[in-house]
């Protein structure tokens, strides 16, 4: 019985290891080579290989593994450069408040502004660091000899901040003749000067959702037709929504992650329907929103950013995700005694179970998988089957217990595209050294 057992143990072995080298073969053979990480450098292998689907897309996802890896923000850069000069994209969305817009896009037009503070319009701080950074100085330098119509535009597509919104929409209403109820300019202020508590949350948020409704349906019934009257409608709107998910926390999960989503993708959709030329966009933002399934783990239903454009948008969206195998990343430690600080971690070898694990064993250091190539003439059985990857949130790298950020995903399900980095470290958030030019 002994023996039959330690046959059948060595029978499974010799499949496994057959199967892992059939899918690396494959892999070596089929992925296409991105050259390095230096966001200034051209895409050139990529662009005489390039997916038939990437190509014909027009509006592109590109995620991240982890929100804070110098890695993913430079080949983000890379492919954003690509699409602009290769396929036209003037539009940049970002996982990024709408207040942060205004500021970037004064300065990314040619307008005051410096380099050192630009920053300093993110909401969201995994943006302020040097690779975004240089990422804007190159939209900068780009637009200087365009025309406005040919300049790259920033949006932010993100609801869960309201700070300052409520100004905008009164230096509308008073340089206008609209007649607004003040008390429902003081629900503006509220809503948009009050923060969500996490912890404790209220029905406060509820009872000001048909305030801010009517408030909405007074300015549609005016027929002003000032330019800035879209403008102010989107303010409303965001506004809106963050106070409709802020009312949506004390519900039972995901009701507010789903929502938070649900809002991203009308706000891209506005942006691609108003202010795109040619319907193109970039997004940039987590692995989790631009994904074409769902939210974590394969089977959630947890619908996300990524679904409502896949299934409106079709063959037009395109979703690249990251994976990642070893190097330094950084993880928020609470720590009651000492303070709350991040730590960085180091990741020597990729994790048993997991993509990485074989994706590791490919001979190139950054790699891109065509996966609608990969399911249909490629080991199937790989990146269509369920298997582990590291779920790295807001937190950064959480590493105890580590079985709670290995997730299961089905790659082939949830991205068009996977880019592959072997080695990764953290984004530089040291900003003094930034110059001007």
């Amino acid at each position: 019985m002994k023996n039959t057992i330690s046959l059948f143990i060595f029978f499974l072995a010799v499949v496994s290891y057959s199967q892992k080298k059939q899918t690396v073969d494959w892999i070596n053979k089929n992925s296409i080579l991105i050259e390095d990480a230096n966001p200034n450098s051209k895409l050139l292998v990529f662009g005489q290989n390039t997916p038939a689907k990437f190509s014909n897309a027009k509006i592109f996802g590109f995620g991240e593994a982890s929100h804070n890896t110098k890695e993913f923000f430079h080949l983000k850069a890379k492919f954003f450069k690509h699409l602009v000069i290769t396929q036209g994209v003037r539009v940049f969305r970002m996982e990024e408040s709408y207040q942060a817009e205004s500021g970037i896009n004064e300065w990314i037009g040619g307008g005051n502004g410096d380099i050192n503070t630009i920053a300093d319009n993110f909401n969201i701080g995994f943006w302020r660091s040097k690779e975004v950074v240089d990422l804007l100085q190159w939209m900068r330098n780009f637009n200087l000899d365009k025309s406005k119509e040919d300049q790259i535009r920033f949006y932010g597509m993100d609801i869960q901040n309201g700070e300052n919104i409520n100004k905008e929409i009164r230096r509308f209403i008073d340089g206008s003749e609209i007649e607004i109820d003040e008390s429902l300019l003081s629900t503006v202020d509220s809503c948009s000067k009050k923060k969500i508590n996490y912890n404790n949350p209220d029905d406060w948020w509820q009872l000001q959702i048909p305030k801010l409704t009517k408030l909405k349906q007074q300015i549609l019934t005016s027929k002003n037709e000032r330019e800035e009257y879209k403008s102010l409608i989107r303010s409303l709107d965001y506004l809106i929504g963050y106070t409709r998910y802020a009312s949506y926390v004390k519900d039972e999960y995901p009701k507010s992650t789903e929502l938070r989503d649900l809002r991203m993708f009308e706000n891209v959709k506005w942006i691609v329907e108003n202010l795109s030329p040619n319907g193109k966009a970039f997004i940039w933002a987590h692995n989790e929103h631009i994904n074409k399934k769902g939210m974590y783990y394969a089977g959630s239903d947890i619908i996300n950013l990524g679904r409502h454009l896949k299934d409106h948008y079709s063959e037009d969206y395109y979703s690249v995700g990251f994976d990642f195998a070893t190097g330094k990343i950084k993880g928020h430690v609470v720590d009651k005694e000492n303070g709350n600080h991040w730590k960085t971690y180091h990741i020597k070898k990729p994790f048993k179970r997991t993509y990485a694990n074989t994706l590791n064993e490919v001979n190139k250091e950054i790699y891109f998988i065509d996966l609608n190539k990969a399911a249909k003439k490629g080991p199937g059985e790989f990146f269509g089957k369920k298997n582990k990857h590291l779920l790295i949130g807001g937190g950064g790298y959480q590493p105890k217990p580590l079985h709670k950020i290995k997730i299961s995903k089905i790659y082939s399900e949830s991205y068009d595209g996977l880019i592959f980095v072997k080695k990764i470290s953290p984004a530089e958030y040291n900003l003094s050294v930034l110059q001007d030019s």
